[in-house]
C-alpha cells in the first residue's frame, strides 16, 4: 500500500548539482532526509552554504532542520549517517553516473545507492532514480540489487520510479521547478503516483512516459542530440577556418531562417553532454549494433581541446613568437561560464597540449574552487588576473562575466584566441 503524501517521508541521496535543489524544493512541503557520503558537504550545508551556488544561501537556510523532521511536518535535515534514512517511504537516488578512463560507464555509485537503500526498505515504499542512465538500468541493475540485499519482492512490496534530472548549472531561470519533468513507474498505479508526487514541487508540469526504460531513453537522448548538433558546428568551424571564413558569422546569418537550430562551436564537457551519449552508445553495442553518428560526435568534440592549442601555436609562429618555453595565460576552466561546476571540463586538453610543447601555462578562474581543481586535475589555479601584457598568448576558454569587458589591445608580439566569441573579432587573432 502506498502512503498518502501527508503521511510520506522523502529521502534525496546524493547533494550535488541534482539532488540539492530537489531536496530544496521537496522540503518546503515534505519532511526531507538529504543524504551524502561527503561529510565536508554535510556541513557545509548544514552552515548554510552550497559550494555549487545551485541554492542561494538564504533559502537553504530557510529549509533547514536542525533535527530530523517527523511526517507531516516539513524541512530538510542533511546528515551523512545512512541510519537517518531508515524511516523514509520514498527514496530518490540523484547520485553521478560517470565513465571511466576507456569512457564506459559506471554504475557503481547507483548500485551503492541501492544498496543502502535497500537497507530501509519496507513495504510500500518507492525508489525513484534520477541519474541519467542507458535504458534498462534501473529494471535490470538496480531493483535486483534492491531485492537480494531487502529479501523483498519488487512490484509486490516495494516499487520504482525514474524521472531523469533536469538541472543546468548555473542557470538562474531554468531552476528544477521551472523546467518540465519526465516521470515513470514500475506500475501504472506507481507512475500516477511518482508523477503526482513532482507535480507538488514542479510548477513546470510533467510528463508521464509509458515505461520507464522510455524515460531512461528519453533522457539519454537529450543529451546525445545536443552533442551530435555542437559536433556538427565543431566540424564547420574547422572547416570554415581554412577556408578563411568567419564561422560566427556564418550562424548568424544562417540563423535568420526559422528552422535553423543555433548550436555555436567550443568545448563540450560537464556531467552530462560529454558523459552520456557513451551511456547510449554502451547499450547499443551490447545489443549489437555499432552506433557511428553519437561515437563520431564525441570523438570530434573530444578533438577541440587540441584543435584550440594547435591553432594557438600556429598563429603564434605567422607572429614569428617563440613557442618552447613561451607563457600562455588560459582565462576560465569550469566546463560553462558563470559556474563553479570543473567536472569533465576540456580546457584541462588545451592546458595538456601546450604543456605538450614545453610552454609555461598559466590558469585563472575566478569562479572554480582552486582545491577542487588541484585534487582533480594537479595543476594550482592563478589567485588572481594577472598582467596579460606579459603573456605570448591568451586563450579566453570560458565565457564568465568577468571576461566580457576584458582589455585586449592587438598586437605582434602577443596571439589571442577567443573560444567562445565574447569579445571584439577584431581585437583577436582567431575564435572557433
Amino acid at each position: 500500500m502506498l502512503k498518502p503524501f501527508n503521511e510520506s517521508k522523502i529521502g534525496i541521496i546524493g547533494l550535488g548539482y541534482v539532488g540539492l535543489p530537489l531536496a530544496v524544493e521537496f522540503a518546503k512541503k515534505f519532511p526531507v532526509i538529504g543524504f551524502d557520503i561527503d561529510q565536508k558537504r554535510i556541513n557545509d550545508l548544514n552552515s548554510g552554504h552550497d559550494f555549487t551556488l545551485e541554492v542561494e544561501d538564504d533559502l537553504l537556510q530557510s529549509v533547514i532542520s536542525k533535527v530530523n523532521p517527523m511526517p507531516g511536518s516539513k524541512g530538510l535535515f542533511n546528515t551523512a549517517n545512512s541510519e537517518d534514512l531508515s524511516d523514509c517511504n520514498i527514496y530518490i537516488v540523484t547520485v553521478p553516473t560517470p565513465t571511466d578512463r576507456h569512457n564506459r560507464p559506471v554504475l557503481t555509485p547507483m548500485i551503492k545507492a541501492s544498496e543502502n537503500i535497500a537497507h530501509f526498505l519496507k513495504d510500500g515504499d518507492v525508489v525513484i532514480y534520477e541519474s541519467t542512465v542507458y535504458p534498462g538500468v534501473t529494471e535490470e541493475e538496480c531493483v535486483p540489487v534492491l531485492e537480494k540485499v531487502s529479501g523483498k519482492k519488487f512490484n509486490q512490496d516495494f516499487y520504482v520510479g525514474y524521472s531523469p534530472e533536469r538541472i543546468n548549472p548555473g542557470d538562474k531561470e531554468h531552476t528544477v521547478s521551472k523546467i518540465l519533468k519526465v516521470t515513470s513507474g514500475s506500475t501504472p498505479e506507481v507512475a500516477e503516483y511518482v508523477d503526482q508526487l513532482y507535480k507538488t514541487v514542479i510548477i513546470a508540469g510533467t510528463h508521464k512516459a509509458s515505461s520507464i526504460k522510455v524515460a531512461e531513453a528519453a533522457k539519454v537522448i537529450e543529451n546525445s542530440q545536443r552533442d551530435i548538433n555542437i559536433a556538427f558546428v565543431n566540424e564547420l568551424s574547422k572547416i570554415f577556418n581554412l577556408l578563411g571564413i568567419d564561422t560566427q558569422e556564418v550562424l548568424e546569418a544562417a540563423g535568420t531562417k526559422w528552422n535553423f537550430l543555433k548550436f555555436k562551436p567550443g568545448l563540450v564537457g560537464g556531467h552530462c553532454i560529454g558523459v552520456d551519449p557513451f551511456y547510449l552508445a554502451q547499450k547499443a553495442q551490447e545489443v549489437g549494433y555499432h552506433p557511428e553518428i553519437i561515437l563520431a560526435g564525441r570523438r570530434l568534440n573530444d578533438s577541440m581541446g587540441k584543435h584550440v592549442a594547435t591553432e594557438t601555436i600556429k598563429h603564434m609562429m605567422r607572429k614569428d613568437l617563440k613557442v618552447i618555453d613561451s607563457k600562455v595565460l588560459i582565462l576560465g576552466f569550469t566546463f560553462k561560464e558563470d559556474c563553479p561546476d570543473v567536472r569533465n571540463t576540456r580546457v584541462i586538453d588545451i592546458y595538456k597540449e601546450l604543456r605538450s610543447f614545453d610552454m609555461e601555462v598559466d590558469v585563472y578562474d575566478p569562479w572554480a574552487s582552486g582545491e577542487e581543481v588541484r585534487h582533480e586535475y594537479g595543476l594550482d589555479l592563478l589567485p588572481g588576473l594577472p598582467e596579460i601584457e606579459s603573456y605570448s598568448a591568451i586563450i579566453l576558454a570560458v565565457a564568465h562575466k568577468e571576461f566580457r569587458s576584458l582589455k585586449i589591445v592587438k598586437s605582434d608580439s602577443q596571439v589571442v584566441f577567443d573560444v567562445k566569441g565574447i569579445l571584439d573579432k577584431n581585437l583577436v587573432d582567431s575564435r572557433l
